[in-house]
């Protein structure tokens, strides 16, 4: 069974811009484990979370990177989890001025071990201990793809498996599925659930109002 001492939440990219949204109300919240607007802290900080890199946060979103070149931006969550079971939904939005299937590295949502670990995976640490979401926008494999992008992917790591970027991750993925996420007039959805050793993520790109896995 994977369980991991930490629900922690990293995204990172290069030129994308991402904006988070409200979580369903409707659905029961830990307070400690939701990020709802308005976005209010003290200063520079955010009750239960940290972030870092060119992230802001505002009252209405939080943006982890402008809409230049070489940029990243994360926010974590800061209190552990204890729940053997769970679920987490995301409001997001994937934005830019480049070309609509030319810019951008990805994003990822991790439930890992250890947490603010810098480094090459989107951000994070390689050889990493947990589950990692991630939403790849660029094609970084020399030759053709089984898939196009964007793609959506999972990856659990006991932190000996290496992550290879050049490969985007194709090879130690447990599933992954196509989803045109960037660019869009409206926000996006994705809803990463863990219950009796099963994982599923489901998303709602069109609009619809409605999960689909």
């Amino acid at each position: 069974m994977l369980f991991i001492t930490y629900l922690k939440y990293f995204i990172s990219f290069y030129i994308i811009e991402i904006v988070h949204g409200e979580w369903n109300t409707k659905d029961f919240m830990k307070r400690e484990h939701s990020l709802v607007k308005p976005y209010y802290g003290t200063g520079v900080d955010l009750p239960y979370w940290q972030f870092t890199g060119s992230t802001i946060v505002t009252p209405n979103y939080v943006r982890l990177t402008p809409d230049l070149q070489s940029k990243r931006g994360t926010i974590w969550n800061s209190v552990p989890i204890s729940s053997r079971k769970w679920e987490m939904q995301i409001q997001f939005k994937v934005h830019g001025k480049g070309n609509k299937d030319l810019f951008g590295d990805g994003l990822a949502v991790w439930y890992v071990k250890d947490r603010l670990q810098d480094g090459p995976v989107f951000g994070s640490r390689d050889f990493f201990s947990g589950l990692s979401i991630i939403l790849d926008t660029y094609s970084n494999h020399n030759g053709p793809h089984n898939h196009q992008h964007p793609y959506i992917s999972a990856m659990i790591n006991n932190g000996t498996v290496h992550y290879d970027h050049d490969r985007d991750g194709t090879h130690t993925q447990l599933a992954g599925c196509e989803a045109k996420f960037r660019n869009l007039n409206h926000d996006t959805h994705i809803a990463i659930r863990y219950e009796n050793d099963v994982l599923t993520v489901s998303t709602d790109i069109e609009n619809k109002a409605a999960w689909k896995e």
